[in-house]
């Protein structure tokens, strides 16, 4: 099992220990460092400047969303960052929910989010094989375009650009269980949310006949600490914002996906103290249980206990939130 490094999104401004966390993970032997999105800083900016500052660690998105921008633009910053880093590109893709896609990109949420994610990595893969001009007549993506409100003189173009590699690994971010089982068809890998080393029966179903290489590569916080309470505190937070506030009360992936782990009431509980402006209440509402399974908190020893049940499943890849430079070492000598 690999180690990464998973940075996610600004939050009032950037953070200036982040260049310094990635450099630190380069030189511990990390395999990959990863940036993400939300509604404030992109993923491929930050990524391009850590490009630029190391050599060897592998660079995604985890995750970038497909409403931010088209699927031929998300494909010239992949290829032009692959070039610019030596091949050290991974994209990482997550549709996004309803509230963010209509609320702060301004378009519909696709009605079929498995057929809206399939086009857009159809049209990804055709820009990086470059075997000929991107052409799909698409229920979402349509190359060229070819609607009433369009001029009709749309051509079909490849990139000018050659792409550094045909086959530029493409990860998904992906909750519901159909969309789960669709990845493992179209994409070289797996980014959930959660994950539970104890509980891998809930995605048991969706991977069934894994092609060969395909990663699985869950984030999850990490802490080397003597407070277990105190340290889960910050992956509350965290909890109780995705689940009770990232999406619609009728309508919220996160809530779902806590749900189908067992926490149902637990979920539904948090989400209406959310709603209700009452946010402390609902970060004090995530079980200790459940944050302490999606997490790596506590004492050196008591981390590599648990370490050891990662290992254990099928996960390739952890993503860890680590937000010092002792926690990073400690999980590099562990896993050794």
């Amino acid at each position: 099992m690999r180690l990464g490094l998973a940075l996610g999104y600004w939050g009032r401004g950037p953070n200036p220990d982040h260049l310094d966390l990635a450099t630190e993970a380069e030189n511990l032997g990390y395999h990959s460092v990863w940036t993400a999105e939300a509604w404030g800083s992109d993923a491929f900016t930050p990524l391009t400047w850590i490009a630029a500052h190391t050599s060897r660690i592998r660079l995604g998105t985890a995750i970038a969303q497909m409403a931010a921008r088209t699927p031929t633009a998300t494909a010239m910053h992949a290829l032009t960052l692959d070039h610019l880093s030596g091949g050290r590109m991974t994209l990482g893709l997550g549709l996004s929910g309803p509230q963010v896609v209509e609320g702060w990109y301004g378009r519909p949420f696709p009605a079929s989010p498995l057929t809206a994610t399939r086009e857009y990595v159809d049209i990804v893969r055709q820009v990086l094989r470059r075997e000929g001009p991107v052409a799909l007549d698409g229920r979402f993506h349509t190359h060229p375009y070819s609607a009433e409100d369009g001029t009709g003189i749309g051509k079909p173009l490849k990139p000018i650009t050659h792409p550094l590699r045909a086959d530029l690994p493409i990860l998904l971010g992906a909750e519901g269980p159909k969309n789960i089982a669709q990845t493992t068809r179209i994409a070289d890998g797996w980014l959930p949310l959660y994950w539970s080393p104890t509980r891998t029966d809930v995605y048991q179903a969706s991977l069934t006949d894994l092609p060969e290489g395909f990663m699985i590569a869950p984030m999850a916080r990490a802490k080397v600490c003597d407070d277990v309470a105190e340290g889960l505190l910050p992956v509350k937070a965290m909890l109780g914002f995705y689940i009770g506030g990232m999406g619609h009360a009728a309508r919220n992936f996160h809530a779902d996906l806590m749900a189908r782990m067992g926490y149902e009431d637990e979920a539904r509980r948090i989400q209406e103290l959310f709603l209700a402006g009452r946010k402390e209440e609902a970060v004090l509402a995530v079980p200790d249980a459940f944050a302490d399974e999606i997490s790596l908190i506590g004492p050196r020893e008591r981390i590599a206990e648990r370490l050891d049940l990662w290992r254990k499943g099928p996960v390739t890849d952890l993503l860890l939130t680590a937000p010092d430079p002792h926690t990073l070492r400690v999980l590099a000598e562990l896993n050794s």
